[in-house]
């Protein structure tokens, strides 16, 4: 069992540190808000996690991932939320200066873990992973049921400690990011990349 959970480790951590929406989203919140706010999005994100897991466990996502129309209706949705939150992005880097404070302040840009939450459930790329991958890494020893839930588990303590680590990384980079041009041109760079990941949501299959 401990070869199983051992091996579950380094795949859910490769999976964890490959770049996607769910960095991009905490980046833009750092960008615009603080890592305060920040890692309160990766609060909502790990919520999300735990709210795939329990529909995992409850079956629910397996019907998800295999009725065509149920995963296309949330992947637009999801598409369209990245859409939205680069686009919004953009046009708050649109000028040569700075944004004013009220474009950029937490108001401005909604709940930080709302915004987690949202991005994430409405990734069905999750569902495809917990309903797909997930049990392939469940050890044989444990009833189904537990083992799933121990991996769930054990994704969002991942996905909290990466992500959480890299809002620390960009705090520490303060001094730099708080520069006018560098502000303007990481938020045009993040808005740029959320509508990618949007787009590509939107675009590839299964």
């Amino acid at each position: 069992m401990l070869t199983h959970f051992v091996a579950a480790i380094g795949v859910l951590g490769l999976l964890t540190i490959v770049p996607g929406p769910d960095m991009a989203v905490v980046t833009r919140r750092a960008l615009v808000a603080g890592s305060r706010d920040a890692l309160r999005t990766v609060g909502g994100i790990a919520t999300g996690l735990l709210v795939w897991g329990a529909l995992t466990v409850a079956g629910l996502a397996a019907v998800l991932a295999a009725v065509p129309t149920a995963y296309l209706a949330v992947r637009l949705l999801g598409a369209g939320y990245l859409v939205f939150l680069g686009a919004q992005a953009l046009w708050q880097n649109r000028h040569a200066e700075p944004a004013a404070r009220a474009d950029t302040s937490p108001a401005a840009v909604g709940s930080p873990w709302r915004t987690g939450l949202v991005s994430n459930v409405l990734n069905p790329k999750i569902a495809v992973f917990y309903t797909g991958l997930l049990p392939t890494l469940a050890p044989p020893q444990l009833p189904a049921t537990w083992a799933m839930t121990l991996l769930v588990f054990l994704h969002t303590t991942l996905t909290l400690t990466w992500l959480g680590s890299y809002v620390f990384l960009l705090s520490k980079a303060g001094p730099v990011l708080r520069k006018p041009r560098m502000r303007r041109v990481l938020g045009r760079t993040t808005g740029v990349v959320l509508i990618g990941f949007g787009f590509a949501v939107a675009t590839v299959s299964g």
